[in-house]
């Protein structure tokens, strides 16, 4: 076992190239109902980088080692009588500090400590780059669309950035459901995309007005469910297109990603989608 190891660590708040270095840090140890895992792979999540840039629903404490989702690795060692996966199993680890339990550290390093409840282990048919998505991007998809907002089979469920991960799996658990997806894209190549992964409706902003076809696929009340993870001017939409009583989910603001500036992470919302 080496006694050192690299991290990528950033000193404060800002631009993750700006703000990010390669550190050598030691080993640690883990503790009781801990595991020591060798991370062989960890995704760089949209999310991420908005933990770094101090403008996600948690902030750490600064200097921080980057990455707060996830990671895929093999238990090196077990912390004292502690039962748990066995020495060399592959494991995916969840790394969101916003979940209850102790203290967690960021998963771009080489070695990391893991309460043994956030380990999940891995199949073999699994590549590595695959396993270390496993957790955070599809446990969101199935809590926007069996929880918040609650859609139910019939209903038509509107969501933005439908070309992403998450988008993409909330297609395919509605369809799965019986609900019916109206789906937000930017670029007309992805049109098509969209409805060979299960969409009902996709609308391009490049070239579509957002409102009228909400209106025109679920009539000119709107839908009353909804998701987005866009924000700014394209969130102010998803606002307006809701019914009378409707719920919009917001899960991210990815029209402003490369802002660090809280308060230009803005929906402007008008009053009558609010009143």
């Amino acid at each position: 076992m080496p006694h050192s190891m690299r991290a990528l660590v950033a000193a404060k708040v800002g631009e993750p190239t700006d703000v990010l270095r390669l550190e050598s840090r030691p080993v640690p140890t883990p503790q009781a109902g801990q595991a020591l895992i060798r991370v062989k792979a960890t995704p760089v999540h949209a999310s991420d980088l908005h933990v770094l840039r101090g403008r996600y629903g948690f902030s750490p404490e600064f200097p921080t080692v980057g990455g707060h989702m996830e990671c895929v690795g093999h238990v090196e060692a077990l912390g004292p009588d502690t039962e748990g996966p066995e020495i060399g199993e592959r494991v995916v680890v969840a790394a969101v500090p916003a979940v209850p339990g102790p203290p967690v550290s960021g998963t771009w390093q080489e070695y990391r400590v893991a309460d043994i409840r956030r380990i999940v282990p891995v199949p073999d048919r699994l590549s590595d780059s695959s396993a270390c998505q496993l957790a955070v991007n599809p446990l969101t998809a199935l809590l926007l669309v069996t929880h918040e907002p609650d859609a139910q089979p019939g209903d038509w469920l509107l969501q933005t950035a439908a070309g992403s991960t998450v988008g993409r799996l909330v297609i395919q658990l509605s369809r799965h459901l019986g609900i019916r997806t109206i789906n937000v894209v930017r670029r007309r190549d992805a049109v098509e995309e969209t409805k060979a992964f299960g969409g009902d409706e996709v609308i391009c902003t490049e070239d579509e007005d957002l409102l009228q076809r909400v209106a025109e696929t679920a009539g000119p009340a709107g839908v009353r469910k909804a998701v987005d993870c866009v924000a700014g001017p394209v969130g102010a939409q998803v606002s307006q297109a809701l019914a009378p009583g409707g719920e919009a989910v917001v899960y991210g603001a990815l029209s402003t990603h490369r802002h660090t500036d809280p308060a230009a992470l803005t929906i402007p919302l008008q009053a009558r989608s609010v009143i």
